[in-house]
């Protein structure tokens, strides 16, 4: 889905500020949100692909004004509301106003398509990234479809992402590919820059 949480490949947010010896939590409910994900993830109550979807669909404004941590425990409580296992009366009684993450997308299916027992591509290939933009999940950054590359690694066959979201047991093959900085921001990009992202076989095309 195209949302704010896809911001890789933009600018004029500044530059990212590191904080010199940070802990691994700044509260305690960042560590026991970070717990209680981790058990909900090992129970399979969810699986980390509708964990991220969750994320993604907080709405705009809530999600750039929360932080990390935030983000979390909005997606651990959406899901628990949506599976059943907590009440949205329990909820809003125990921490009124919670905001939670709007509904999956009505038009949000699971893809259905797995890699065949051979991959499609291979290291060298050129390829392009598929121009799509489905309503549901999807692992595929925004700033890279519609765009050339070429295929640096193959890697596993691997449960797909935007059918995991939802449902589905589509697999497919994993790619590392090499994206020149010009091929994606054009004169804008810094000389001799390349990015490489981790894509599945179904974000591909050849040239």
């Amino acid at each position: 889905m195209n949302s704010v949480h896809d911001l890789g490949g933009t600018d004029g947010f500044g530059p990212v500020v590191t904080e010199a010896d940070e802990p691994v939590f700044h509260a305690r409910w960042e560590g026991r949100t970070y717990a209680m994900v981790a058990a909900a993830v090992g129970a399979r109550v969810a699986n980390v692909h509708e964990f991220r979807h969750a994320i993604e669909r907080m709405a705009p404004v809530h999600y750039l004004e929360s932080s990390y941590y935030e983000h979390w425990l909005t997606a651990l409580a959406t899901l628990l509301v949506e599976k059943g296992l907590v009440a949205r009366a329990e909820l809003e009684r125990e921490a009124p106003g919670f905001s939670l993450a709007r509904p999956v997308h009505p038009r949000a299916q699971p893809p259905s398509a797995s890699s065949g027992a051979a991959a499609r591509f291979a290291p060298g290939d050129r390829v392009v990234v598929r121009c799509d933009h489905p309503p549901g999940h999807t692992r595929c950054p925004r700033y890279v479809r519609g765009r050339p590359g070429r295929v640096v690694r193959l890697g596993d066959r691997c449960a797909l992402p935007d059918a995991a979201a939802h449902g589905g047991k589509a697999r497919q093959f994993t790619y590392i590919v090499r994206f020149e900085g010009r091929d994606l921001w054009g004169g804008a990009a810094e000389p001799d820059t390349a990015v490489y992202v981790d894509l599945s076989e179904g974000y591909l095309e050849a040239p």
